[in-house]
């Protein structure tokens, strides 16, 4: 009967909302640089599914990873799902003529996107995606095409950049509406529900949504309606239980939630055979908390399905935790890349940053990775150097120390996040204008070193890493 039920219930919707197109687009990076260290739209691919499931035609353009965006040598040197985006020099933004650096368009050509657009029938709405605050030029550049290319359809703008500077969105982007927070989280009360937004879009009421949960919990981001699958992208766990001084994790995701292990492991193994897909990149905030209940029983779960698979975390796993149970079986369920969020080795420091780890606690986690048999080079600390105040012998030190414990260092420069507990002191600390122009958080100006020489120390800093790393490749030779 509850069958029954629940086709009527389907069939009504789409009867509602028949013909209904919503177009999802993932707009450029424009940058010094980019790589797809396994990069998906995963909040637009969510969105998606939910209006697939809600009875919405979708489609989306990606400008990052559409195989347009590749040249043949691109393609060739990406390994596991990852490797290096199409580039192409376009100018400076005038704010930022004085960096002595080549800036680039990264992604898809303009006509490309445009193609695109024609291509597919002309949208009700569209949602538009953004990623880090400083790369708003691709966005307004992507929102004047559509512009363009479909004129009069109302435009939706949400992501990183328009939920930590809604401000400077709703002012020069273009956009009919800008969203902040997570749109498909019912538990955050500052976020303006999908529905609401598509009704304000469309200029019409809709019929209620059935799902009453995040959709990561229930449904499956929609990585079909992507032009190539050479990767997934998953979450165990949304937001993060710890309040770190950079990191606007809790303003972005909310309050901590948990998936269920098995679900996790459904997932997988749905895309590993539906699709073939055998690398898979964990992008959660906090992968190793509550390991004990989560990714203990979902590792020991892969195993026991005897699934091939490799799995990346380039997001910064926490440290505190690991133990011998837990390395073997991050080592025997496939892990390649290990990246975990270091900071500082300065004692003072890593309580001020939110007491995530200590010295002790680094080098006892590194013992039972390498027991494990993971090798030094398998293993990376980000280091968070030009942070506020910071010294040059505290930078020094910690990528010294690092590589005293036989792991990679890994040049984190600290970038800037407004509604962080860090960025009252990194206003107060840099000569750039970092409230009114976005632009200025990009790590790569080094916006809180005031001279040359600081810059030229952190150039010689990231290749004193670079040096260390090259040793540890050298001893698996």
């Amino acid at each position: 009967m509850a069958q029954v039920e629940n086709r009527v219930y389907r069939l009504s919707k789409e009867h509602m909302r028949a013909n209904t197109f919503i177009l999802l687009v993932s707009p450029w990076i424009h940058d010094f640089a980019a790589f797809d260290y396994w990069a998906k739209p995963l909040g637009l691919l969510h969105i998606a599914s939910v209006l697939r499931e809600e009875g919405f035609d979708v489609e989306i353009v990606d400008c990052l990873n559409d195989p347009a965006a590749r040249t043949t040598e691109d393609t060739a040197r990406r390994r596991y799902g990852r490797g290096p985006y199409r580039k192409e020099e376009i100018p400076k933004p005038p704010v930022l003529s004085w960096v002595p650096r080549r800036y680039s368009r990264y992604g898809i050509t303009p006509d490309q996107f445009r193609k695109r657009l024609r291509g597919a029938r002309r949208p009700d709405a569209i949602l538009v995606t953004s990623g880090m605050t400083y790369w708003y030029p691709g966005v307004f550049e992507s929102i004047n095409i559509i512009r363009e290319t479909l004129p009069g359809i109302p435009i939706a703008l949400g992501g990183i950049y328009a939920t930590l500077c809604p401000d400077h969105a709703r002012a020069y982007s273009g956009a009919d509406v800008v969203v902040e927070g997570d749109v498909l989280d019912r538990n955050n009360k500052s976020s303006i529900f999908l529905k609401e937004i598509l009704a304000t879009l469309l200029g019409r009421d809709i019929p209620a949504f059935r799902s009453r949960h995040p959709s990561f919990q229930i449904q499956y981001p929609a990585f079909d309606i992507l032009p190539s699958i050479d990767q997934v992208t998953l979450f165990t766990s949304r937001g993060c239980p710890y309040s770190c001084v950079y990191c606007a994790s809790r303003v972005l995701d909310g309050d901590f939630r948990e998936r269920d292990p098995f679900s996790v492991v459904d997932e997988i193994e749905y895309w590993n055979n539906r699709y073939g897909i055998r690398d898979f990149s964990f992008y959660d905030d906090a992968l190793m908390v509550n390991a004990e209940r989560r990714l203990v029983p979902m590792l020991k779960e892969i195993l026991r399905r005897n699934l091939e698979c490799r799995f990346h975390c380039p997001n910064g796993m926490h440290l505190r935790g690991m133990n011998q149970t837990i390395a073997g079986l991050m080592y025997r369920s496939g892990f390649k890349t290990l990246r975990f969020g270091f900071e500082t080795s300065r004692p003072q420091r890593q309580e001020i940053m939110g007491g995530k780890i200590s010295n002790q606690e680094a080098e006892a986690a590194v013992e039972h990775l390498k027991w494990a048999g993971f090798r030094g080079e398998e293993i990376g600390f980000y280091l968070l150097c030009g942070l506020p105040g910071q010294e040059r012998k505290e930078m020094e030190d910690t990528v010294e120390y690092v590589a005293s414990l036989g792991v990679r260092p890994v040049i984190a420069e600290y970038s800037p996040v407004p509604r962080t507990a860090l960025w009252p002191d990194a206003l107060a600390s840099s000569p750039l204008d970092l409230a009114g122009e976005p632009l200025y958080h990009n790590n790569s100006i080094f916006p809180l070193l005031h001279g040359e020489e600081d810059r030229k120390f952190l150039q010689y800093l990231k290749q004193k890493a670079r040096q260390y790393d090259s040793r540890l490749r050298s001893r698996k030779a």
